[in-house]
């Protein structure tokens, strides 16, 4: 009996993935779903817990970031059930109303949850908050809301001059500010919007080029007085209102859904079809630059979602191009940088990715990461200040390496592994589960249908 293409190993260090593609070749067929999407989990967690009333989430992603989001609110008073896809519900406090924990907030890896989460903590007065997280988080920067939550009128202490976790917050009345934000990131945007929920007068948030607006999007819906402007790459809210509970139905990531529009671009005569994907213009990317590496991949079944664009992805294997990716596209791809380095490697031609230095301060420092682990593999890639520069057409060949507990990283790796001679070895396969649990039994899944 031929051994399995994918199969999965526990270790005293973790758990590791195996994949030994058959010499005479792979591809790969299926119709899958991929997890809801992460960014709206957090927020619907959030937003329902400060809303007056009732909110309901079906589609929740079951990773460790959004149940760090659950464990967080549920200590500051917020009622939450038990955490599945089906259906969650959140019962709220009301905007202003958080409580004093007893203990110190713990946010797991989840920078999502702590930077969003200090804006809120910060414009509670009269009360103290703690918060910390992993390691990694602990090691990431926390300057970039920091610095104009203080301008606000915020007082946060933290390490090395307020910019690592663990934080303290003392509540204060904050003040509406206008804050260009020297870089294009939807948590720094989010948290300052959340701090201005309950600021005095209008908070304005400028941005250098369009980050995702999942935030724009659901504190309209929940009831916040919201304004976007998008000639000058803008969101404004005005203080002093009221959040109402909604029901919330959660996409497919498109994050999620990028390792498979890759996998099945890259492994000759595949084709897989993914439902119910997220398609927000603001995370849409992975979408643009595939297309400009000349992918096959159609979207079906257009609709809306809660306020969300949704459609179905059918993806075919294809012959890849080289090209420059870089800069308004980061913003709308910073995620998928790891997993586009995988599809540059089987690309004809040298593919450059700048503009991207963010990836070097996430769960690891991703350019380095991901340069290295596929240089293992046989790959060509030379790490930039800000990126990458990826020569494709390389054989790989299969070896142990190494995830450095990044989920991204993890699940690139994997994918590059599909084309790879020999057995590759995916140490730390685990932190998968931090933003798709079921990243392996898909992977299986699509193998066995080939």
């Amino acid at each position: 009996m031929p051994a399995p293409v994918v199969s999965s190993q526990s270790t005293q260090e973790g758990q590791s993935l195996i994949i030994q593609p058959p010499a005479s070749g792979l591809s790969l067929q299926g119709r899958i779903r991929v997890p809801g999407d992460k960014s709206i989990s957090h927020r619907a967690l959030m937003l329902g817990a400060i809303a007056h009333g009732e909110t309901t989430i079906e589609g929740l992603l079951l990773g460790e970031d959004p149940r760090s989001t659950a464990s967080c609110f549920r200590a500051l008073g917020a009622r939450i059930s038990e955490l599945n896809t089906k259906f969650v519900r959140v019962r709220g406090i009301g905007l202003g109303e958080l409580q004093e924990p007893v203990d110190v907030l713990n946010a797991g890896n989840s920078g999502t949850t702590l930077r969003l989460m200090l804006g809120l903590l910060a414009s509670h007065p009269g009360r103290f908050f703690s918060i910390t997280g992993d390691s990694s988080l602990r090691s990431r920067p926390m300057s970039r809301v920091v610095k104009p939550l203080q301008e606000m009128g915020a007082q946060i202490w933290g390490r090395k001059n307020n910019s690592l976790a663990p934080l303290a917050v003392q509540g204060q009345p904050l003040r509406g500010i206008h804050y260009h934000s020297p870089i294009a990131s939807a948590q720094v945007k989010s948290c300052i919007l959340l701090a201005g929920l309950l600021a005095e007068g209008k908070t304005t948030v400028t941005e250098p080029a369009l980050s995702r607006d999942h935030s724009e999007r659901m504190l309209k819906a929940f009831g916040a007085e919201i304004s976007v402007d998008l000639e000058t790459l803008s969101a404004t809210v005005t203080g002093g209102g009221q959040l109402q509970g909604q029901p919330v139905i959660v996409p497919g990531d498109i994050s999620s859904a990028a390792f498979w529009l890759v996998a099945a671009a890259i492994v000759p005569d595949s084709e897989l079809y993914i439902e119910n994907v997220g398609v927000n213009p603001t995370r849409t990317g992975i979408l643009d630059a595939l297309a400009k590496m000349g992918a096959n991949i159609q979207l079906e079944n257009h609709r809306e979602v809660a306020g969300e664009p949704v459609a179905d992805l059918r993806v075919r294997s294809s012959q890849l191009q080289a090209c420059e990716i870089a800069g308004d596209l980061i913003p709308r791809l910073i995620d998928e940088v790891p997993i586009l380095a995988v599809a540059a490697v089987f690309a004809q031609g040298t593919t450059v990715i700048r503009d991207a230095a963010e990836l070097r301060v996430k769960e690891s420092d991703r350019i380095a990461a991901i340069a290295l682990q596929l240089n293992r593999l046989g790959a060509k890639v030379t790490e930039l200040p800000d990126g990458l520069e990826i020569v494709g057409g390389t054989p790989l060949i299969g070896i142990d390496v190494e995830s450095y507990a990044d989920h991204r990283i993890a699940m690139s790796l994997a994918i590059a592994a599909l084309n790879a001679s020999g057995t590759t070895t995916v140490r730390g396969a685990e932190a998968a589960a931090i933003s798709y649990p079921e990243f392996t039994t898909t992977l299986q899944q699509v193998c066995q249908n080939s």
